[in-house]
């Protein structure tokens, strides 16, 4: 049973049900969000009310010192605390809290809507694909910097290049099944952690594919692509998970050393 975090009060207790829906004992969420969160106590109230009904928001609280954790938790999320600082940190912390049969993962920062995904979801329900990700469509000038999405368009390409997959966004928004995130054994837990799920997916044989989402100016300041220097290490992070070798080589070679 997932515990609840407070005991709601007034209109508190719609919030509530809705994040947590087995709190009357009905068994695990039918979806988990996952929602890595650095500081985003401005955009937290926009995500939450975003969250599709019945769903449960996990919240990963990645050392904010804003309240990030304390608002999060009074709108009906799941904290998960992960001390380790990192995308990928954050990112792994809630898949591994998850119960729930498909997870979803989305920025904490307003830049993406959450009410989108169940479209994601429905095309891994239907057999249509394994992990379905949000290509983002940037809504307005300056929504996502010329410096990020040239990154980013260059690891797609790099991208193609070591997996043949044909996807031009390395975006945050997704969705998959949990047993078969968790079965990808993703180490990464820095930038790559995103652009490393896509490649060991590939190596794995999962059909991938891709949906057009609108991107919003963010709320606050980028942690990763705000800057040049943050993109810099965000694509030197993406390729070094693009230098490892494919699941079934870097197996044999683990196996070599034993």
């Amino acid at each position: 049973m997932i515990r609840v975090i407070n005991e709601p009060h007034g209109n508190d207790r719609n919030e509530q049900a809705r994040a947590h829906p087995d709190s009357t004992g009905a068994g695990p969420p039918p979806v988990d969000l996952v929602l890595p969160c650095l500081n985003e106590a401005s955009a937290l109230p926009w995500v939450m009310e975003r969250v599709p009904a019945g769903w449960r928001a996990i919240v990963v609280d990645n050392g904010s010192t804003d309240g990030s954790a304390a608002i999060a938790e009074k709108l009906g999320a799941v904290v998960v605390p992960e001390s380790r600082r990192g995308f990928g940190a954050a990112c792994h912390a809630g898949l591994s809290a998850a119960t729930a049969e498909y997870v979803c993962f989305c920025d904490c920062d307003a830049s993406l809507d959450p009410s989108l995904l169940p479209g994601l979801v429905d095309r891994i329900r239907r057999g249509d694909a394994d992990l379905v990700m949000g290509r983002r469509r940037p809504t307005r000038r300056g929504a996502w910097p010329p410096h990020a999405r040239i990154g980013n368009a260059a690891v797609a390409r790099m991208l193609r290049s070591r997996t043949g997959v044909r996807v031009r966004d390395i975006g945050p928004m997704r969705a998959a099944r949990r047993s078969g995130l968790l079965g990808l054994g993703m180490t990464d837990r820095r930038s790559g952690y995103p652009l490393e799920t896509v490649v060991r997916a590939a190596d794995a044989g999962w059909r991938i594919t891709e949906v057009d989402v609108p991107y919003l100016p963010r709320s606050g300041a980028s942690k990763v692509t705000g800057t040049w220097r943050g993109t810099w290490t965000a694509v030197r992070d993406m390729t070094s998970v693009l230098r490892e070798p494919p699941t079934g080589e870097r197996t044999r070679a683990e196996e070599g050393r034993r």
